[in-house]
């Protein structure tokens, strides 16, 4: 697996079991234009597959996360290939946010700068959500007269309620940190300095830890929001039986009863 894709808009750092992917397009506030959108969803579905990247981190370079679709790409593309312009949510948006809430590994949004639009449904996304005390969050899309795309009618009610998710894209508005934090849509918030150090400590955290035990959580919790008890129950059993199996649980169990602590490597 190479260190870095030769795409200049997106970036593939990795660090012992971490992958970060790094939106590049600091002067475009890291807009997704199609080029974006393609090395992003490529980077996406090489750090799923490969098993050596146990935890994976989503951010941005520069002053955003991501302002969300690149408006004058798409303008040019109403005008000139309008059918090319809406069939990027199946193509690019819908794959993108699926890899990011299914991969069978955790990831962690990053958030140093403003999320808005796609940006910040590919944040909700996430596992985890570290946010930079001068960062937040704008629900964009009423404001161009849009729906909301890239799950964020799945991620959001799951995140703050039906009610309030509906609140926030209806009427749009800033969401800043600290309200962030209090809404549930950030998991902590740092200072600005600090918050590059602060999700690599929490990264490191996450990839020494049970990779197939962690990946079968999310999928677990994402299953039960819309599932009756008993299918819940029966999904729940089902990944029992492939964590139940793995080296990581016979290692833990064998470390507990000799009273040490268990080393995860994954499987």
């Amino acid at each position: 697996m190479s260190d870095q894709l030769p795409s200049p808009s997106v970036r593939l750092d990795l660090d012992g079991g971490v992958g970060t992917v790094t939106l590049a397009r600091p002067g475009a506030m890291n807009a997704l234009d199609i080029a974006t959108k393609e090395a992003l969803l490529g980077t996406l579905r090489e750090v799923a597959a490969d098993p050596a990247v146990r935890c994976v981190v989503l951010t941005g370079q520069g002053s955003a996360f991501s302002v969300g679709q690149d408006l004058k790409e798409h303008a040019r593309l109403l005008r000139e290939a309008p059918e090319q312009a809406w069939g990027t949510v199946r193509e690019h948006y819908n794959p993108i946010v699926e890899l990011i809430a299914g991969m069978d590994k955790p990831v962690i949004a990053a958030i140093g700068g403003v999320a808005a639009g796609a940006g910040a449904s590919m944040a909700f996304a996430a596992d985890l959500r570290y946010l930079s005390d001068t960062a937040g969050f704008t629900l964009a899309f009423a404001g161009v007269a849009l729906s909301c795309d890239s799950g964020a009618s799945w991620t959001l009610p799951r995140l703050v309620g039906v009610a309030r998710a509906t609140e926030l894209m209806m009427l749009g508005g800033d969401v800043d940190a600290a309200e962030a934090l209090r809404l549930g849509l950030a998991t902590e918030v740092v200072p600005a300095a600090d918050l590059l150090s602060r999700v690599t400590e929490v990264a490191h955290g996450l990839a020494a830890g049970p990779t197939l035990a962690l990946g079968a959580i999310r999928r677990a919790v994402a299953f039960s929001a819309a599932a009756p008890l008993p299918q819940a129950l029966e999904h729940e059993a089902e990944l029992m039986d492939r964590t139940g199996s793995s080296r990581d649980h016979r290692a833990a169990v064998e470390a507990f009863v000799a009273k040490e602590r268990p080393r995860f490597r994954g499987r």
